[in-house]
């Protein structure tokens, strides 16, 4: 059976047993800032679960895309080195919401299995919470009961709170669970072992396939349970395995899933499949990684250095050295596997269609990036090997190569390994949990239970119309963080506090009591469908009325920004073409900034159009028309942008200014003409194919034009010209000129110089070696060190200089001393440079520093013979 009709099947059993059958929410979290991704089925539900909101039908089932590479549930360095482990998977699911519970639950998944897709009832083994002392929660026997009208008892499984109690973390609802295991093991293995003893014991061909949560307590935070008011289902039945054992294959990587990827890498690198350990490893990495790269890009999250977008970054950099070291591939070739997975998963996930071309074009960039990386990286580990005595590489070096380089410790192991070295691992890894400590002391935050005031969980946001409401405290917790110290998270019967999202920021204001007493909201997220006020300070009379007042100014301004917002992709799509797609934006009191979908450099024409539709767009003063609650479908048929990666529901609000027609939550300014005028201030790439616009209107843009002015003024001021421009052109020519001249000069003085210096360079230890004060500037410097290095192997030189009260050091050194005795110049300046109270960097081989204290010159220049003696 195809992978295909699998999931078609799956969906309509649960759609004949009335479940609404719903799409893969986005991959990548942006209102739960408990996750940074999809980790399992559910989370795209938790508002239900908590409480938070009603769903439209209490039953649902759906296949959703979920990533496992962080936190708690981390499968990655798992994925490759076994057949049933991975980065992205599928999950099908399905959810009861204080509908059915376990018996149903129980008996609708036996019937899938065994009648439906045809699974061999001897095969499966079940498992039951065997309950726990600790928490005080006895066996599940209701389950159990269950489970012997359809499975012989042999195959009921008891199971510990590690395996069946499922929990979504430290907080929140919870309850046991009954796992179904799949025995495929041929009858040979079997009548050797038997299933029940491999089920959870990570054998590659007894696994679990299906988790059936019976949600029915809620975690506090001191740990206690306490029973939910109503209970839940919320099941997850991993894709891939299932395929596996339909398809009576032994690895989820020999399903159909995954098979025309490998075929396209084994094209592509010339490598074989299925015939060594090593390459069949490196294959799988990739078949996966690129998968779950993929799909977060078509989600919106691009590769960065932060957050999320480093774990993708790290993600797609595990597959690339592993294409590097067991696949020979120095180039880059992981984005050509897009195009196939676009097509086998295409239609499931038209995101991998409509974003092909992105995806392929960050991946590609990417990979040269980091290939250039891990050249860079082979040149200093050889350095770090030729400087090492003994047969141990330090792991404080190790680290340095891994922390400061990006070069991964695995492949620094194995090269050693390859030349007889070990690694002091120990050693790296003091350094790297020293690291992690840093990083998570910086983020430690604890949160406290909520306290409950008012059984209230309707929560009613009234911001579209007023900035000013009566409102009662329903509840409150503490949150306790070393950056914030302690807040307090409130929440109202109802509120005029916009909450952070759509890339809007949150309100600010406050609170005031009957007696006058001010209590200052700092701001305003929202978590699983709360709006939650952030403040230092709790009300003494916590539980009377206040009167909420949002800060009208700063309201206003990021009104007028968010609309601006509207009005720019509008006019991109009209400047540069209908390919122009949003990928991003922020927009604050101060600014507003835009990512979208292009190519190229905006020309200084192109953003002189892009301004002038604007602004148009503006002077027409277009009043905003709002529907709040319009069917999707009715939206997206009367024209509205619906953007990739954004979570909609059934109904949707939609703004329209003009022709301007989108979906979006946020606020906006009630008619165009309130904005007064808007102006770019900056456009550049963050990634490939991705461009950012920043810039701003109304009040920020009044401070702007008072400061361009006054600049104005002070240059015609020093000009002494009423005509500036042509003052400033004959300006222009008279300094060309004069550079030329000075050119020729500083020239004829480096040739000059170099005679001179040919004689003063002195033999260190093998190495031609000079250090020196010289009156020449920086780029007359960087030529004569390569002049030099052009004649003269074994060259190590340190030339220093004073510009206009400041320090220069600059360090060359040749190539083969880099390989032969590990010297790096980027390393040597960035010492040095303390002598001058400053620091630098650059390339092993040639780098400056810059700093302060021209009188440190001289130390600096004698420490340099240091690095030879």
């Amino acid at each position: 059976m195809k992978s295909q009709d699998i999931r078609s099947k799956f969906l309509q059993f649960f759609k004949d047993k009335q479940h609404s059958i719903v799409p893969s929410a986005p991959m990548v979290l942006k209102d739960d800032p408990t996750l940074m991704f999809v980790n399992s089925g559910m989370a795209p539900f938790k508002e239900y679960f908590l409480g938070n909101a009603e769903p439209k039908n209490n039953r649902i089932a759906d296949s959703q895309k979920c990533l496992r590479v962080s936190g708690k549930h981390n499968d990655l360095e798992e994925v490759g080195y076994d057949t049933y482990h991975h980065t992205l998977f599928e999950m099908l699911g399905n959810w009861s919401f204080g509908d059915y519970f376990k018996e149903e639950a129980i008996a609708w998944a036996w019937e899938l299995l065994t009648d439906v897709f045809k699974i061999d009832q001897d095969i499966l083994y079940v498992t039951v919470f065997e309950g726990d002392d600790e928490d005080g929660i006895p066996m599940d026997q209701e389950a159990y009961d269950f489970w012997k009208r359809l499975i012989p008892e042999e195959r009921i499984l008891m199971g510990n709170k590690k395996d069946n109690f499922w929990e979504m973390g430290d907080q929140g609802p919870c309850g046991p669970c009954s796992e179904i295991h799949v025995d495929i093991r041929s009858a040979e293995e079997k009548a050797k072992v038997s299933g029940k003893d491999l089920v959870n014991m990570d054998h590659p061909q007894v696994v679990e396939i299906w988790n059936l949560v019976f949600m029915q307590y809620n975690r506090k935070a001191n740990g206690s349970l306490v029973s939910l008011p109503n209970k839940h289902i919320d099941t997850g039945m991993g894709f891939e395995r299932l395929c596996m054992v339909l398809q009576g294959v032994q690895s989820n990587y020999d399903t159909d899933v995954f098979t025309p990827i490998i075929r396209e890498i084994e094209t592509i690198t010339d490598k074989d499949y299925g015939k060594e350990d090593k390459i069949d490893v490196a294959i799988r990495v990739i078949s996966d990684h690129v998968r779950a790269v993929a799909f977060s890009i078509a989600d919106g999250q691009l590769p960065s250095n932060t957050g999320a977008g480093y774990v993708i970054r790290r993600i797609l950099r595990r597959a690339i050295r592993y294409s590097f070291t067991f696949l020979d591939q120095k180039e880059p070739f992981i984005y050509r596997l897009v195009d196939v997975l676009s097509l086998k998963m295409g239609a499931a996930f038209p995101e991998l269609k409509s974003q092909k071309q992105l995806i392929e074009n960050v991946i590609k960039e990417e990979e040269a990036s980091f290939l250039r990386t891990l050249d860079q990286g082979l040149v200093l580990l050889d350095g770090i090997v030729k400087n090492t005595s003994g047969d141990t590489v330090s792991g404080e070096k190790a680290f340095e190569l891994y922390d400061t380089y990006g070069f991964p410790i695995d492949l620094t192991a194995l090269i050693l390994s390859e030349q007889g070295l070990k690694l002091d691992q120990a050693g790296f890894k003091t350094h790297l949990e020293k690291q992690k400590k840093r990083s998570r002391a910086a983020s430690e935050m604890s949160t406290d239970d909520w306290t409950i005031l008012i059984d209230d969980a309707v929560q009613e946001f009234i911001g579209y119309d007023a900035l000013e409401a009566k409102v009662k405290i329903t509840r409150y917790r503490k949150v306790t963080s070393k950056k914030d110290g302690n807040m307090y998270q409130l929440v109202f019967n109802l509120t005029p506090f916009y909450a952070e999202g759509g890339g809007q920021v949150g309100d600010k204001g406050y609170l005031e009591d009957v007696h006058g007493n001010i209590i200052y909201i700092l701001d305003t997220k929202k978590e699983n469908n709360v709006v939650m006020h952030f403040t230092k300070n709790l009300p003494e009379n916590i539980d009377g009325t206040f009167t909420a007042t949002v800060d009208a100014k700063q309201r206003y301004r990021t009104e007028c920004n968010h609309t601006a917002t509207h009005l720019l992709h509008q006019a991109l799509r009209e400047v540069l073409g209908p390919h122009v797609e949003q990928k991003g934006s922020a927009v604050h009191s101060k600014y507003l900034r835009f990512d979208f979908s292009h190519f190229s450099k905006l020309t200084v024409d192109e953003l002189r159009d892009v301004e002038i539709f604007v602004n148009a767009r503006i002077a027409g003063k277009l009043p905003l028309q709002e529907e709040r609650n319009m069917p999707m479908d009715k939206a997206i048929e009367a024209g509205a942008m619906a953007l990739f990666g954004e979570k909609y529901g059934d109904t949707v609000r939609v703004v329209r200014f003009g022709q301007s027609i989108e979906l979006c939550g946020g606020t906006h300014v009630k008619n165009t003409g309130d904005i007064w005028f808007f102006k770019i201030v900056s456009e550049g790439a963050v990634a490939a194919g991705i461009r950012r616009i920043e810039a701003i209107t109304n009040d920020a843009l009044k401070d702007y034009f008072a400061d361009v002015n006054n600049t104005y003024t002070e240059i015609k001021t020093l000009l002494n010209n009423n005509e500036p421009v042509k003052a400033l052109q004959n300006l222009q020519e008279e300094n060309s000129q004069l550079k030329k001249q000075v050119e020729s000069l500083l020239k004829d003085k480096a040739k000059n110089l170099k005679g001179d210096l040919k004689s003063e360079l002195t033999v260190v230890n093998g190495v031609q070696f000079l250090a020196k004060k010289i009156d020449l500037d920086a780029g007359g410097i960087k030529d004569l060190c390569f002049e030099l290095g052009s004649q003269f192997d074994n060259l190590f030189l340190l030339f220093a200089a004073e510009n206009d009260g400041k320090a220069l050091l600059s360090c060359y050194v040749s190539k083969e001393l880099v390989a032969s005795k590990g010297l790096n110049a980027g390393q040597i300046v960035r010492e040095l440079g303390k002598y001058i109270q400053g620091g630098g960097g650059g390339q092993p081989f040639f780098a400056t520093a810059g700093g302060k204290n021209p009188d440190g010159i001289e130390e600096a220049l004698e420490a340099a013979k240091k690095y030879l003696e």
